[in-house]
């Protein structure tokens, strides 16, 4: 079923080229924003827009779930799109949306899941056949056993 009306989950400049996006679309797009962002442009290129955690601190409100969900219902959006930052990697967020019946435009959850946790991530990009750095182990605490990993993997070797 096409999208006819977007809730942009974020702030800003990157809600606001979603909202242009969603426009060429005919997508009629909703805004939320904080007490803080009253008179933030976003707020104003949207269709509507909602304040959303109200009483809260700016970034305490743009990250409540329920209240969100509460305003994506009131206005009747058929899709939720994170922006990025604030809920956008968040997969309790994006599982909430989905169960509330309201498309969720990004990743699936499992996706997220793994791409978040760095080893997981490897591991898939690995099964999946897309080439990667040689890494190690977690290092031994012996300086000597280091270099001799480093010069297996080969010089430069990045650390982190």
């Amino acid at each position: 079923m096409p999208i006819k009306s977007l809730l942009i989950a974020n702030r800003s400049e990157i809600a606001i080229r979603v909202m242009r996006a969603a426009s060429e679309m005919n997508i009629r797009t909703v805004a939320i924003y904080s007490r803080e962002d009253r008179l933030a442009l976003h707020r104003f290129k949207a269709d509507e827009s909602y304040l959303v955690g109200e009483g809260k601190k700016s970034l305490q409100a743009y990250l409540d779930i329920d209240d969100i969900l509460r305003i994506a219902r009131a206005a009747q959006v058929d899709a939720i799109h994170p922006g990025y930052g604030f809920l956008s990697e968040n997969p309790e967020f994006a599982e909430a949306v989905i169960a509330a019946g309201i498309e969720w435009v990004g990743p699936r959850p499992e996706v997220m899941r793994t791409l978040g946790n760095k080893v997981a991530a490897r591991n898939a990009a690995v099964a999946a056949g897309v080439p990667v750095m040689p890494a190690t182990p977690p290092l031994p605490p012996d300086l000597d056993e280091c270099k001799k990993l480093a010069a297996g993997i080969g010089y430069p070797v990045m650390l982190k």
